[in-house]
């Protein structure tokens, strides 16, 4: 009977490798539904081997899972066998977690960690429990315990340093600063800055040569290490990093390109010596050419090359993937993929984009989100996802991955509306709008945590046509939204802004409703973002109260921070803009023409038209003021022009059927079906949907902003309210 298990294997592998999983499933379901008992070390072997093909293969998970506890079964009349009962419990475990069976997954994650300690002190045994600490680590950030995800990942810490490995310790330590990350508060500041530092000890003690063998290391510290730099707003301390992983990406798709150049050589080599009629010099010749294409393809595949298959990753379903086609974090057999590649790539392409749009870069942002809007689409295919395919049709074991490219490409149009709409090309922006409203309606539960992000943007687009009432309703319905208290307060921002451009008492006041709670607590936030946004508001409404130096005291501290910190050349723009207002209000001619240059090339740099017919509107006063009626003529017809293309752009803007959908004052309301499922399926492994990427979108230009010449004191028309002063 041996020989017949023999030879079903050796068939099953054989399909295997034609990519006819079916086949390869029967010829191993047969050993299983014999009539002839086999001993039960056979039975299990198969039955792992099943529960791999469909797990990598298919969707059909609990046939998988059926196996598996099967299996575990069989073992516990086996004393031995201990990397086989190992492999079964991190299988089960996997299977438990696509099915969202979170304590039996817990229960066979703590029998593989009680196995572990039970087994010795050996290599395997070691690596088998960072396995098992890994995963754990996982299910308990899943449930919100991040301090029992932190200690379960000092566990795995300590197991590496015993094997003494530095990449497994940089596994770990990545993990816990990933953690730390997502857990972001102020208590836990200084252990988040401990972990990075030695996130940066560890990496450069590895050798490297060592680190060119794991890429997927590399990719995930540089991501993090951004995060960590972008919450802080230190754009300064991740620019490197971003050049860094730049710098990655490209030479990692060059060494792709030339690893699926190697297959196709070995491939046709492989043609050649299965020849009959071979010489045997010929047949000596080529088996050495195949030995060193195959040596060259393992020192090039990372930890693949160790030679003990890993476990695949938690999103399954989408078929055994191409040498080199994945970033692996650590060696078998800890599941150590973070992301698959095509998702890091296409967020390398959306952190680039959130780097270069502040700066006016934007041809190069252009071609970021198209290059990841494509990556994207194609994995989304590959999942299944077509135009027609809505939230509820998808399988249980492509959410969360859908969840993950799904959240990138919202991203990817929420950069592309901002881009647009500082350029005022309203009818684009209108259209990636509407096709972000198009993917929410589709995926309201996947997509739930964008739908303050698109009722920010309406606000944003309605306030960049000039519909102020409009984008204060829905900057403050995006406010009820979220819960996070830093986009509470920048859309408090934005509809201060707006009401202030209203320009009446009434809206003024409510504008002072709305910033002033934000102006006590900005200081409480991590970075300077909300800062620079309140005190550009808070200028703005002292200027309104004709009480010029203290305003011109709060845009000068903010326009220093903007500069210094976030380099957003449209808010310094319109920084600069408003304290020219203010120089020639206090009639400091000469720095009033120096500012307002400086702010009429930045805004050209940006295509940044109403800030420029702004700008021009207060340069037009200062020619005035001074008596230059030629600057003053000339300046004239340019801003005429200036206006006369913004307002084309607008009315082609208002012609377009989708403005008065944006613009509405109602939310978009979607029906969620089975939304508990699908959000415990959206908390993915080692990351939640939301990939944590700052928002990124600045401040809208008050194209109507208060100049120097239209200050107004509110007191004495506001007497409905009382007096208010800030």
């Amino acid at each position: 009977m041996e020989a017949v298990v023999e030879g079903l294997w050796g068939l099953a592998e054989y399909h295997e490798n034609r990519g006819e999983i079916g086949k390869a499933v029967k010829c191993l379901e047969a050993i299983c539904q014999s009539q002839v008992s086999f001993f039960p070390i056979v039975e299990v072997k198969t039955r792992l081997r099943i529960a791999t093909l469909l797990l990598h293969h298919s969707h059909n998970v609990n046939h998988a899972k059926s196996h598996l506890e099967r299996s575990q079964l069989l073992l516990k009349s086996i004393p031995s066998c201990f990397e086989l009962k190992c492999r079964a419990y991190s299988l089960l475990s996997l299977c438990y977690h696509l099915v969202g069976a979170i304590p039996p997954q817990k229960q066979v994650l703590y029998k593989g960690l009680d196995l572990t300690a039970s087994a010795g002190k050996e290599i395997s045994t070691k690596l088998w429990s960072c396995n098992f600490n890994s995963q754990l680590a996982k299910v308990l950030l899943i449930e919100g315990d991040y301090r029992g995800s932190i200690s379960v990942l000092e566990c795995g810490y300590v197991c590496a340093t015993e094997v003494r490995s530095p990449e497994l310790q940089m596994f770990f330590a990545t993990s816990m600063l990933h953690v730390h990350l997502m857990q972001w508060n102020d208590d836990n500041m200084a252990e988040l800055e401990q972990t990075v530092n030695k996130c940066n000890e560890i990496w450069e003690s590895i050798q490297p040569d060592n680190r060119r063998q794991c890429p997927g290391l590399l990719f995930y510290n540089e991501l993090l290490h951004i995060f960590y730099w972008m919450r802080l707003c230190d754009y300064k301390n991740a620019a490197p990093h971003v050049d860094n992983l730049d710098a990655a990406v490209k030479a990692d798709r060059k060494q792709a390109q030339h690893m699926q150049e190697l297959v196709k050589e070995l491939s046709a080599l492989d043609q050649s010596l299965s020849r009959s009629d071979l010489h045997y010099r010929e047949k000596v010749a080529l088996s050495e050419k195949q030995a060193m294409i195959q040596e060259q393809l393992r020192k090039m595949n990372g930890f693949s090359s160790i030679g003990r298959e890993s476990l695949e990753p938690v999103y399954f379903g989408n078929g055994r993937r191409t040498l080199g086609d994945k970033l692996q974090l650590a060696p078998p057999p800890i599941d150590g993929e973070w992301l698959p590649k095509s998702a890091v790539y296409a967020l390398v392409d959306l952190i680039v984009v959130i780097f270069g749009r502040p700066k006016g870069l934007f041809k190069e942002c252009g071609k970021r989100i198209q290059s990841g809007m494509l990556l994207i689409q194609d994995e989304l295919v590959k999942l299944g996802i077509t135009d027609c395919v809505r939230e509820v049709d998808l399988q249980h074991s492509s959410i969360w991955m859908a969840g993950v490219y799904l959240m990138l490409l919202i991203h990817f149009l929420e950069n592309k509306v901002a881009i647009e709409l500082t350029r005022a090309e309203f009818v684009e922006a209108q259209e990636a709008l509407v096709q972000m409203k198009n993917w929410f309606m589709r995926f309201p539960t996947i997509l739930q945590p964008c739908e303050c992000i698109i009722e920010m943007l309406r606000g944003q687009y309605a306030h960049s046509v000039g519909c102020y009432n409009e984008a204060s309703f829905h900057y403050i319905e995006a406010v009820k939204l979220t819960e996070s208290k830093s986009m509470q307060a920048m859309c408090q921002v934005y509809a201060a802004v707006s009401y202030t451009c209203i320009g009446d008492a009434e809206s003024t006041s409510q504008a002072l409703d709305l910033i002033g709670p934000v102006y006590e607590v900005m200081d409480s936030f991590v970075g300077v973002r909300e800062k620079t946004g309140v005190l550009f508001v808070y200028g703005l409404l002292l200027m309104k109260q004709q009480d010029i130096q203290e305003a011109r005291n709060r845009l000068a501290r903010g326009v220093q921070l903007t500069h210094t910190y976030l380099g957003n050349l449209q808010l310094i723009s319109q920084y600069l803009t408003t304290l020219g207002s203010l120089a020639l209000a206090m009639h400091d001619t000469v720095q009033a023409r120096e500012i307002l240059k400086s702010s009429l090339t930045l805004a050209k740099k940006l295509y940044d038209i109403p800030t420029q017919v702004w700008v021009l509107s207060v340069l037009t006063a200062l020619y005035q003021e001074l008596g230059e009626t030629g600057n003053e003529m000339q300046n004239v017809e340019f801003q005429t022009k200036r206006s006369e293309d913004l307002q084309k752009r607008l009315a082609d803007a208002q012609a377009s059927i989708y403005h008065i959908e944006i613009i509405d004052k109602v939310r978009f309301e979607v029906q969620r079906l089975h939304e508990f499922d699908i959000k415990r399926a959206m908390a993915g492994p080692t990351v939640e949907v939301n990939l944590d990427i700052p928002e990124s979108i600045g401040l809208s230009a008050p194209s109507h902003a208060p100049s120097s010449s239209r200050l107004v004191d509110i007191d004495g028309s506001n007497k409905r309210r009382g007096k208010r002063r800030i």
